[in-house]
């Protein structure tokens, strides 16, 4: 079987390419090329392919897009509540669900959530390795390379469109981070169990041993490849230290192998860091890794926000955005605290679009700008079913006008839609309704 990125090279415009064009208003020649040259992914597995399956492209000159993590973990494994999460993600407005389940029945919850979702899929297989922990402890660092590289098929023969890779956590990027004494070590979860396999057996990372296996599967189902950042600093003290620096050097050599296997390849980032540090981030990753997708884990710009994460992150992503961030991971309120509710992730999701939307204005992406200018043009005319039309959360803005705005309502519930009633602190003395007053006879 081909891939996108295999097609691409020979000049071929698949249905997908031509949907993502369609999507983001761009000519199918143009997103054909920006595939080509690997500054855009199409995650489309071969096996979920069908007319009501929708596509959705990442990187360069598209819409910066936005995923939501759903799954179950060990003090939460009801396979409906990761149900009810992904429902909810994608109400607000998820461009793709990152099915990360930790614990309970992951396989089912992982065939349920690739058999519902409508949208691309992304799984990360490593965490299967903490099964065989929970059923004897430490055998999940003593299984054989063999039983690890088995966990990618099976995701990738499941469907999965994207796959998560910790494949650049080498014995040489640990020996960067003892010589950097980070504050909070390592704080990647699949980072950390494929770091413990690592120093169980005293030898290099099956996966990066093995990773032009794991790019055959990923060529014979067209599985994009998202490397991960085992390293990524998990406080602001370990931004840009040396481990992080060297693994995004591994990155690149396995963005070029992947290329030239015709995988497409994304890279994901940090973490936590200081806003000074995130254009120096997203543009050292850019520099580095050819241009490729960057897939950033907020980022959140402090970690003294307990119960806000998802503000500290929006705070990030907005500025990794504006600086050629493509795919924002959201974080939720509780990142640092708990387990997600569906809640949780909604916040999170809405929090991240607007964090995509602020960073596609910068970058000038094609109708931002017009989609804010339009939102502009049904406020000073006071049209507030245009105005929900084009919110980022239309069912939040209109439940909060409602139960604002109750008295101003005629007998047919009409008024408060259309009609010139206030929305703020100013009352009967409406700016933009006084303005219009004022200057309504004079010509410009």
């Amino acid at each position: 079987m081909t891939t996108q990125l295999q097609r691409a090279l020979d000049g071929e415009v698949t249905p997908e390419m031509q949907a993502v064009a369609g999507a983001e208003g761009m000519e199918p020649l143009a997103v054909l090329a920006a595939v080509a040259a690997g500054r855009v992914v199409i995650p489309a597995n071969r096996l979920r392919l069908a007319a009501d399956r929708r596509v959705c492209g990442i990187g360069k000159g598209l819409r910066t897009k936005v995923s939501a993590s759903v799954g179950s973990t060990p003090g939460a494994a009801d396979p409906a509540g990761a149900a009810e999460q992904m429902h909810t993600a994608l109400q607000a407005g998820a461009d793709l669900i990152m099915e990360m389940s930790t614990g309970g029945d992951m396989d089912r919850v992982r065939r349920d959530v690739l058999a519902a979702a409508l949208v691309p899929v992304g799984t990360i297989p490593i965490y299967q390795m903490a099964a065989a922990g929970r059923e004897q402890p430490g055998a999940e660092v003593r299984l054989p390379a063999e039983a690890i590289l088995r966990l990618f098929e099976q995701h990738a023969a499941g469907g999965a469109d994207l796959m998560v890779v910790h494949a650049a956590t080498t014995m040489e990027t640990l020996q960067r981070a003892r010589q950097s004494r980070r504050t909070l070590d390592m704080v990647s979860h699949g980072g950390t169990l494929i770091l413990g396999w690592m120093l169980h057996h005293q030898r290099e990372n099956p996966l990066y041993a093995s990773f032009d296996r794991i790019l055959e599967m990923a060529r014979h189902y067209d599985v994009t490849i998202a490397l991960a950042d085992s390293w990524r600093p998990g406080c602001v003290a370990d931004s840009l230290d040396p481990a992080q620096v060297q693994e995004l050097v591994v990155m690149s050599e396995l963005v070029d192998r992947a290329r030239r296997a015709g995988v497409q390849v994304l890279v994901k980032g940090p973490g936590v860091v200081p806003l000074n540090q995130i254009k120096t981030t997203v543009t050292l990753q850019q520099k580095l890794c050819g241009q490729a997708p960057f897939f950033v884990f907020g980022p959140m710009a402090t970690g003294l926000a307990p119960g806000y994460d998802h503000i500290a992150g929006a705070i990030g992503a907005a500025a990794a955005a504006a600086a050629g961030a493509d795919f924002i991971c959201p974080v939720t309120p509780v990142e640092q605290i708990g387990v997600p509710d569906a809640a949780a992730v909604r916040a999170a999701v809405v929090a991240a679009r607007i964090a995509a939307h602020a960073g596609d204005l910068a970058k000038g992406v094609k109708g931002a700008c017009e989609r804010d200018r339009a939102m502009s043009v049904a406020r000073k005319a006071l049209n507030w079913r245009e105005q929900f039309r084009l919110a980022l959360d239309p069912e939040e803005a209109r439940s909060g006008y409602r139960a604002r705005n109750v008295k101003e309502k005629d007998a047919q519930g009409t008024r408060g839609l259309g009609a010139p009633v206030t929305c703020s602190m100013c009352g009967e003395y409406c700016a933009l309704a006084l303005t219009s007053a004022y200057l309504g006879g004079v010509k410009g």
